[in-house]
C-alpha cells in the first residue's frame, strides 16, 4: 500500500512528465538568397498621448507615461532605450491630431488635454510646450533613440459628424519643425496623422484630401530643411488597412512623396477579451494577419514602388491591451510571433504599442521594470539581422519558425523556434538549400543541395585545413521560458535564469548557452528560442 500511495503522489505532483508527447519537425533554410530585408533598427517602440485618466474596463492603466509627462529622469527608463543602441521610437497615438505645439503664431489657446465628453476619444485639445520638447530631446539625444514624431493631421478641418473635411493647416506644424530645425533636434521620419483612413477610428480624411496635404507637407519639409541631406522620411497614414483607400492615397499623392506606408495591428481583439491567451496560442489565428501583410506588400507593388512597409503601431490587444496577459510572458508568442511573419513580408521597421503605459508596455507603468516582452525585443534586436531567409517547414502547425542572417556576424543565421504546443516537445532536424561549395569556392549551377549545418561546418573545418582545431564547433542557444512554468508571469527565465533588473538597475547580461553542433536540437513546449549558428557561412549572410 505504501508504495502504490507514494506512486498517486508522483503522478498528481508531475503529469507532465506522463502528458508530454516527442514530435519531430524538419526545417529547412534557405540560404543564397534572400525574402526579404528589414532596417537595422527594425524594433521600435511607441510613446503616446493617453493622460493618466485614460480609463478601460474600469481600469486607468496608463499612469504617468504620456509624452507630456513621462519622467524623463528616471534612471530605469534611460537604461532600457540605450540597451538596444538605437531604438527607434514613434511619438503618436489616438490623440496627437489634438495636439497643438505652443510655438510661432498659435491661432489657438495651448492647453494640458482634460476629459471632454463631445471631443475625440472623450478629451480635448491637447499641447506641447517646447520646454517640454527641449527636455525630450534632450532625452532621446543622450539615449542614442531615433525619433519619428506624428504631426497633428486634422488641424484647420471642420468635423462633419466622424468625417473631417477641407484642407490640412500647416501653419502650426510649419512653426513646430522649423523650431525643431534651429534648436538642432534631429527627428528621422515625420509621420501624417493618426488612424484616419478609410472609415477611420474616431475620425476619417478622404485619401484624395489626405494625399493633397501629404503633397503640401512635403513641401513644408523640402523647404525648411533645404541642403539638408538625409532630410527626414516622410511617412503616411499610421492607419488601419484599407485597400481601396491605401490604393487611391498613392495614386493621388504619386511619385516620391511617401517614403513608407504605415498600417497599424490590433488583431487578438480587445483587451477584455477572455479568450486572448487561445489566440496567441492557436497557429491558426496567428496565421490570418499573414493576409494583410501580403496585401499591404501587393498594393505597395502595384501603387507605390516607391514606398516601403512599416508596422507603425501594433499591441496586439486594443484597449489599452490585456491585464495579465499583453504585460506577461505568453504575450511574447504573439509578439515574436509577429516580428518574424512581418519580416517576412518585407516590412522595414515594427512598432510595438507601448514602450510604456497601458497594459502592453514594454516596462511597467510604475515600476519602469522590464515586463517579458521587453527582453524578447532586446533578443531579437541583438541576434535577427536585416537579411530574412526562407524557412520551409515540415512540422507541426504548433511549431513555429523564422531565420534571419545573425546581426553583425557576416555568414551566420540565426533561427527562431516558436513552441506553441502546451505538451508537445519537438527534436528538430535543421538542412540548408544552398548552391556554393565552399571547399572549393565553386558555384554549382545544374541542381541545389540539401545539406545540414552540421555538414556545413564541417566542410568549412576541412577547408581551413590546420586551422580546424580553432574553429569553435557550438551554437549559441536563447530559451525564454515562464517563471514556474506559469503563462502569465510577469518574469521571464533566460535558459532558466530569471529576466530582472541588477542592483543598479541594469539591463542584465544576456548570455547564451553554448551548445556543441552535433548536439540534438529541441524546444520543450510552451517556449521560445533563439539559435545563433555563427559558423554557418550562409552566401546571402555575407554582408552585415
Amino acid at each position: 500500500m505504501r508504495f502504490q500511495e507514494l506512486l498517486l503522489v508522483f503522478l498528481a505532483l508531475f503529469p507532465t512528465v506522463f502528458t508530454q508527447s516527442v514530435e519531430h519537425a524538419s526545417l529547412v533554410i534557405e540560404t543564397t538568397k534572400r525574402i526579404g530585408n528589414t532596417d537595422a533598427n527594425y524594433i521600435c517602440a511607441t510613446l503616446d498621448w493617453w493622460p493618466h485618466d485614460k480609463c478601460n474596463y474600469n481600469q486607468c492603466p496608463w499612469g504617468f507615461s504620456s509624452v507630456t509627462n513621462l519622467d524623463l529622469s528616471h534612471p530605469f527608463l534611460a537604461n532600457a532605450i540605450q540597451a538596444f543602441h538605437g531604438l527607434r521610437l514613434r511619438l503618436g497615438g489616438s490623440l496627437q491630431d489634438q495636439v497643438l505645439y505652443d510655438v510661432g503664431s498659435l491661432k489657438a489657446p495651448c492647453h494640458p488635454f482634460r476629459k471632454q465628453n463631445d471631443g475625440l476619444f472623450g478629451f480635448s485639445k491637447g499641447c506641447l510646450h517646447m520646454g517640454r520638447w527641449d527636455e525630450l530631446n534632450s532625452f532621446f539625444r543622450k539615449t542614442g533613440a531615433l525619433i519619428t514624431f506624428g504631426l497633428n493631421a486634422l488641424q484647420g478641418r471642420q468635423r462633419m459628424q466622424k468625417q473631417w473635411r477641407g484642407n490640412w493647416d500647416s501653419s502650426n506644424a510649419h512653426d513646430f519643425i522649423n523650431y525643431t530645425i534651429s534648436k538642432g533636434y534631429h527627428i528621422s521620419s515625420w509621420e501624417f496623422g493618426n488612424e484616419l483612413c478609410g472609415p477611420g477610428v474616431g475620425a476619417s480624411v478622404d485619401a484624395g484630401q489626405y494625399a493633397k496635404d501629404m503633397i503640401r507637407l512635403k513641401s513644408v519639409i523640402n523647404q525648411l530643411y533645404g541642403n539638408t541631406h538625409p532630410k527626414p522620411l516622410l511617412l503616411a497614414p499610421g492607419g488601419f488597412y484599407d485597400k481601396l483607400w491605401f490604393e487611391h492615397f498613392l495614386d493621388a499623392s504619386g511619385p516620391s512623396i511617401v517614403n513608407a506606408l504605415t498600417h497599424h495591428i490590433y488583431n487578438l481583439g480587445p483587451g477584455s477579451d477572455p479568450n486572448l491567451i487561445s489566440r496567441i496560442l492557436n497557429p491558426e489565428y496567428l496565421n490570418k494577419i499573414s493576409d494583410t501583410f501580403e496585401s499591404v506588400s501587393q498594393t505597395i507593388h502595384a501603387n507605390g514602388p516607391w514606398a516601403s512597409a512599416w508596422v507603425g503601431e501594433a499591441g496586439g490587444a486594443y484597449n489599452s491591451g490585456g491585464s495579465k496577459v499583453s504585460n506577461a510572458f505568453v504575450d511574447s508568442f504573439w509578439y515574436v510571433d509577429q516580428l518574424g511573419m512581418a519580416a517576412k513580408y518585407n516590412t522595414k521597421v515594427y512598432c510595438r504599442q507601448s514602450l510604456i503605459g497601458g497594459n502592453y508596455g514594454l516596462l511597467d507603468t510604475s515600476t519602469f521594470s522590464p515586463n517579458p516582452d521587453y527582453y524578447s525585443a532586446l533578443v531579437w534586436h541583438r541576434l535577427m539581422g536585416r537579411g530574412v531567409l526562407d524557412v520551409n517547414r515540415h512540422a507541426s502547425p504548433y511549431l513555429r519558425a523564422y531565420a534571419h542572417c545573425t546581426k553583425e556576424r557576416a555568414g551566420g543565421v540565426t533561427l527562431l523556434l516558436i513552441n506553441l504546443s502546451n505538451q508537445t516537445r519537438f527534436t528538430i532536424d535543421i538542412e540548408s538549400r544552398t548552391s556554393v561549395d565552399l571547399r572549393h569556392a565553386r558555384v554549382i549551377t545544374n541542381h541545389k543541395e540539401k545539406r545540414s549545418f552540421l555538414h556545413r561546418i564541417k566542410e568549412l573545418v576541412s577547408w581551413m585545413g590546420s586551422k580546424s582545431s580553432q574553429v569553435p564547433l557550438y551554437r549559441e542557444e536563447y530559451h525564454l521560458t515562464p517563471q514556474n512554468g506559469d503563462l502569465r508571469s510577469r518574469i521571464a527565465l533566460l535558459n532558466g535564469r530569471p529576466l530582472q533588473l541588477t542592483e543598479n538597475g541594469d539591463i542584465p547580461l544576456l548570455s547564451p548557452l553554448l551548445q556543441n553542433v552535433n548536439s540534438p536540437i529541441a524546444i520543450s513546449p510552451l517556449s521560445i528560442k533563439f539559435i545563433v549558428f555563427p559558423n554557418f557561412i550562409a552566401p546571402t549572410c555575407r554582408e552585415i
